[in-house]
């Protein structure tokens, strides 16, 4: 029991980005988060202040509310916790296209 806690702490990471692009995080954005969490093998959480989200619903994102310039920790777990931080990143830097 304690190896397998051990993996799923390996497979964290945690990352604090701001969100950069002019239109933050709005419906579009958050489905675009959703979609990429969904295709993923890890599960991602949100956090603005002292507020976190499981970032599996659009709403639950928006429920954040966050303008350019808001500073985010996300928090990835799971197998592919790193890329699917790094893919995130792109998407609250530059934007949806």
């Amino acid at each position: 029991m304690k190896e397998e806690l051990n993996k799923m702490k390996a497979k964290e990471h945690i990352k604090t980005v701001r969100v950069s692009n002019k239109s933050g995080i709005h419906a579009r954005t958050a489905a675009r988060i959703v979609e990429t969490v969904s295709k993923s093998n890890s599960q991602l959480f949100i956090k603005k202040n002292d507020k976190e989200v499981e970032a599996s619903n659009i709403l639950s994102i928006l429920t954040l509310d966050c303008p350019k310039g808001t500073e985010l920790q996300l928090r990835a777990v799971g197998e592919d916790s790193k890329e699917l931080l790094n893919r995130i990143t792109k998407i609250l830097q530059k934007g949806i296209k």
